[in-house]
């Protein structure tokens, strides 16, 4: 029986096609949004999930299915877009396509770092008839090792949240937490999402510089570093009208730290295959946030240039 195809990813990195995977199997209609396409096409996606917590990860196979691929000029169904691309990416990825979605699609930000939602909201706004922007974050691990292939690494918590315009109705937020272990609808996702800030901006950068894996920031020589990130955070955060406990904070971050210990950081890889990294939305933004109120951050700015300088 086939589906009506009303959930779109606009994003098909690892993330993009783990969410799409998790959808599909919980029989949602699901498809993602190809750039640049003219036609509609369709893609065999390749999926290896977690090992049972009582069988062998060798044990576990792939799963193969085919997902649609839609063109920019056949979302007319399309009631939610799960936007999985990278945070520098979201405008310029996301704009173009906002006259060309039904004026009741509703966006949801699924991306690391923050910013693009300040951007986008007052357009969400403007744009009555039902459209509306939620955000969300996921610490689910995932390993892209080919084009369509990827392989689940962790099951962590995802968050999502309503921000503005009109709220996602209960049919969607319901297939969102059915499709997606270990993930909750939260009142206040803006805390949440700072929470995932703080931990992004004191074992990004910092891996991405001494080019070592998470673990390595365990290490005393590391801890007056985390602790001036946190602290500049925390403060930025409070101005923003978000309160963060600062030593419960300093404890989560160090808890990613040995539960990922042996993992390399996203920004980490980002600089070692010379790409792009997220670093003007993580420690950038802290930075940013910070001038806006009239104060510095240096910790952070001082990352911040130092990332750019490698990006360079």
């Amino acid at each position: 029986m086939n589906r009506v195809v009303d959930i779109a990813i606009l994003g098909a990195g690892a993330v993009g096609q783990l969410i799409c995977h998790q959808l599909t199997t919980a029989g949602m209609g699901v498809a993602l949004i190809g750039r640049d396409l003219i036609v509609s096409i369709q893609q065999t996606l390749s999926v290896t999930p977690l090992a049972p917590a009582n069988d062998n990860q060798q044990k576990t196979h792939a799963l193969q299915y085919s997902v649609p691929i839609l063109a920019a000029n056949a979302l007319d169904n399309i009631r939610l877009v799960i936007v999985c691309v990278k945070a520098y990416q979201v405008l310029d990825a996301l704009l173009p396509l906002l006259n060309q979605l039904p004026r009741q699609c509703h966006i949801l930000l699924l991306h690391n770092g923050m910013g693009p939602h300040l951007a986008l909201a007052p357009l969400i706004d403007a744009q009555a008839d039902g459209r509306g922007l939620s955000l969300g974050t996921t610490s689910q691990g995932v390993l892209r090792q080919a084009s369509w292939q990827i392989r689940q690494t962790g099951q962590g918590l995802t968050q999502f949240g309503h921000f503005a315009g009109t709220e996602l109705t209960e049919h969607y937020r319901n297939a969102l937490l059915t499709a997606i272990p270990n993930s909750e609808w939260v009142d206040a996702i803006v805390p949440c999402l700072w929470q995932k800030l703080a931990v992004n901006a004191a074992i990004n950068p910092l891996t991405a510089l001494y080019q070592c894996p998470n673990g390595t920031l365990a290490e005393p020589d590391f801890s007056d570093m985390i602790k001036g990130i946190l602290d500049e955070l925390v403060t930025v955060a409070t101005l923003e009208g978000v309160h963060l406990d600062k030593q419960l904070l300093h404890d989560r971050v160090y808890q990613v730290i040995r539960l990922t210990a042996g993992n390399f950081s996203s920004m980490h890889q980002d600089i070692a295959h010379q790409r792009r990294t997220e670093i003007d939305q993580i420690n950038g933004y802290i930075c940013e946030r910070a001038q806006a109120h009239g104060l510095s951050a240096p910790v952070n700015a001082d990352l911040w240039a130092r990332v750019k300088q490698l990006e360079a």
